[in-house]
């Protein structure tokens, strides 16, 4: 399935904001499968025995999204993003809910190497994470959002840019030190 345009993706999320409700009918199948994809990318850095489906966390994001009705849709990418937002905090919050986070919860940890992604990813520590992220975000949440939207969302370094309003070559020096600064957070938390 091709990328629909993203002018018409744009046009259906600024009607839905204004309260058109047809339009989110007509948007879902056309981001159905970005959620997916971004779902897949989420589910592949989980531990091998979860048992949240890919289906469920795009249900949920797509409900939790029901709920964004006050966000000023910009475009795509900013769609993207928040979506990235939403099943990041799905996952947090099922994690959380299971307890996973007492004593590491039987996860492995990883590193935020780029190599590591385009190879099978071992499962992440997503509260440990969740958690470096938070602490990221206090001392610089442009860093913060540009992991949380590559790393998680999938998102490119141009598309990236564009939600953050940033330049590409911004978004490439960020998330190298992103990447190094959470690398030593989380190796901080080993016992």
């Amino acid at each position: 399935m091709t990328t629909p345009p993203t002018e018409a993706v744009t046009e259906l999320l600024r009607a839905w904001g204004d309260g058109d409700e047809g339009a989110l009918a007509r948007l879902m199948p056309l981001v159905e499968t970005e959620l997916r994809r971004l779902a897949r990318g989420y589910m592949g850095r989980e531990r091998r025995e979860h048992t949240l489906q890919t289906t469920a966390l795009v249900n949920e994001a797509f409900i939790r999204l029901t709920d964004a009705r006050q966000v000023r849709w910009q475009d795509r990418a900013h769609f993207l993003g928040i979506s990235a937002r939403l099943m990041r905090r799905v996952l947090v919050d099922y994690a959380r809910r299971r307890g996973f986070h007492k004593r590491g919860g039987g996860a492995e940890r990883v590193t935020l190497h780029e190599e590591l992604m385009a190879s099978p990813v071992p499962s992440v520590d997503v509260v440990a994470l969740d958690r470096a992220l938070e602490a990221l975000e206090q001392s610089d949440p442009r860093k913060s959002r540009i992991v949380e939207l590559r790393f998680f969302g999938g998102l490119s370094v141009e598309e990236t840019a564009e939600v953050l309003h940033v330049s590409a070559d911004t978004v490439k020096r960020d998330w190298r030190l992103a990447k190094l600064w959470l690398l030593r957070e989380l190796e901080g938390e080993r016992p």
